[in-house]
């Protein structure tokens, strides 16, 4: 069977490419907490290899013989939630499963059964099975628990509950040496509903926890040697400036690593040719189209997004805003724990750029339904092919005008409203040939588009661009302040970018100006530039 790169479940020596799970979780410190009798967590983003590097982790120490070792995916009981018997049960069902395969240890399966006839409390079940277990395993008991924070409400609290009993009662009664929880999340973003609509948190429920190791991404050499495998296992080649583009994009998440591989080298079915170079435009080409497919990992990512939590700290991010020191510091490691953002400069910021387009994207995919049948018009290109940004931009003013109010009541990110609806208007255009790329001034309130055209449709984008910068700003003091502020930011962005074209829109959200005088064009010479200006 040829190796793959994997973009669903876990990881599996001889059949994907990967890098080796033990070196990527801190292993001597684990194996010490371990030694030390401690219980602790391991939490990292969904497709991360945490359960790969479990798994792994459950071999290693039961190949040293001094632990006995069981890895156990307890998700099966989320559906259960506040029905504490059936949940429990289900964690139950789930640990005698794995332990009887992958220690050949079948009696858990006859002690659930006695334990469910017995009449003790279900909120007992696992404490008592755990205690009977480790008194007879032989060896120091070593639990690895998957998937833990899929439990809800008060089957959560349960289990936790129980852990943390049967942990302060060890000096009396066995219990296992060590347990880890892996999920998502640490344990202290637990808000747990229960059934009587108190919220508990995780905190107070596993307050025995001695630590929190978090898995982080891959780094720029670990993804790129990722990639080098298929080379080496193919003859496959990737042009070099690819991997910098690669490491840009991802910034080393590893299921976007895997899944922009497996693009470049299966999606692509002229690639299945080994001889076929993998080069930049290959790339990038791939690149949208793992964009545009609503993957699942990339459906899950953003369905957080409607989380009063996760909002906001978002919608000032998607805004160019400075964060406000009243959001609280939980919400802000809550979206670092689901992977939406991470710190860069001491600064939070978007993961990376592949979710800077995803976000928006979701956020606006109703809308860009709604203008679907502007992609299929002519209007908005000269007679050369190139885009005829100017009538864009006056088309997006009367359509702004015409529905801004509509249209933002129904948006939970009100604060990047104007700035996702010129995002939305604009992608339905340019999905049609060309590329946008984005970028948040954070703290500098604006948000900067980079459209790519291209002018040969036989070359594509190997061939002549036509490269236009667009900045968005909400109007905070008076127009001239803002828009001096802002020819200075799209003109140095323009630098960057060598755009051929450069814009600046500036939002007036006063609702007592009238549009008339909100609807504006002018065009500002500006150091070596003609910057047009819009308001809207």
């Amino acid at each position: 069977m040829p190796y793959t790169f994997n973009t669903t479940g876990p990881s599996v020596p001889g059949q994907h490419y990967m890098l080796d799970p033990l070196a990527r979780i801190d292993l001597p410190e684990v194996e010490y907490l371990i030694a030390q009798g401690k219980y602790f967590v391991l939490h990292a983003p969904r497709q991360t290899g945490k359960t790969t590097s479990l798994i792994a982790l459950a071999k290693h120490l039961n190949a040293r013989a001094d632990y006995a070792c069981v890895f156990c995916n307890v998700e099966a009981a989320q559906t259960a939630r506040h029905d504490v018997a059936r949940g429990v049960a289900s964690v139950i069902a789930s640990l005698a499963s794995a332990a009887a395969s992958q220690l050949g240890q079948a009696q858990l399966t006859l002690w659930r059964q006695e334990l469910a006839a017995s009449g003790e409390a279900p909120d007992k079940w696992l404490q008592l099975l755990l205690q009977r277990w480790a008194a007879v395993a032989g060896k120091p008991l070593v639990l690895l628990f998957d998937e833990i924070d899929a439990l809800v409400g008060d089957t959560l609290v349960s289990v936790l509950r129980q852990l943390r009993g049967g942990y302060t009662e060890r000096q009396m009664t066995p219990f296992p040496l060590s347990v880890i929880l892996c999920g998502v999340r640490d344990v202290r973003d637990y808000r747990i509903h229960v059934g009587s609509g108190d919220i508990i948190t995780g905190g107070s429920c596993f307050n025995i926890k001695a630590a929190s190791l978090r898995l982080g991404n891959f780094t720029q050499d670990e993804s790129q040697a990722l990639w080098l495998q298929h080379t080496a296992d193919t003859g496959q080649v990737f042009a070099a400036p690819v991997f910098a583009r690669l490491w840009e994009d991802t910034r080393g998440q590893p299921w976007l690593v895997n899944a922009l591989a497996d693009e470049c080298t299966w999606q692509d079915r002229a690639a299945r040719d080994r001889c076929v170079t993998i080069s930049l435009e290959r790339y990038c080409a791939a690149r949208e189209r793992l964009i545009q497919s609503r993957a699942t990992h990339l459906d899950q990512l953003t369905d957080k997004l409607r989380e009063a939590r996760v909002r906001r700290v978002m919608a000032p991010l998607l805004a160019g805003e400075a964060l406000p020191g009243t959001i609280p510091e939980d919400d802000r490691e809550y979206c670092i724990d689901l992977g939406l953002v991470a710190r860069f400069d001491q600064q939070l910021q978007v993961a990376n750029p592949i979710y800077r387009e995803v976000i928006p994207r979701d956020l606006t995919s109703v809308l860009q339904d709604s203008l679907q049948g502007l992609a299929q018009q002519a209007w908005y290109l000269t007679p050369e092919g190139r885009l005829d940004v100017p009538q864009l931009l006056a088309a997006f003013q009367q359509f702004f005008r015409e529905h801004a109010e509509s249209w933002l009541e129904r948006y939970a990110y009100k604060e990047a409203g104007p700035q996702l609806l010129m995002q939305a208007f604009l992608q339905r255009i340019v999905n049609g040939g060309g590329r946008i790329s984005r970028e948040y001034g954070l703290g500098r309130r604006r948000t900067d588009l980079y459209i790519e055209w291209p002018l040969n449709k036989a070359s594509g984008f190997n061939g002549p661009l036509q490269r236009v910068v667009i900045e968005l700003k909400i109007l905070r003091k008076t127009w001239e302040a803002t828009v001096t502020d802002g020819l200075a930011q799209v003109a140095d962005y323009a630098d960057k970018c060598a755009a051929d074209e450069v814009h600046l829109v500036v939002f007036n959200r006063d609702p007592n100006i009238s549009w008339n005088d909100k609807t504006i064009r002018q065009q500002v010479a500006f150091r070596d530039k003609v910057i047009d200006v819009w308001g809207a």
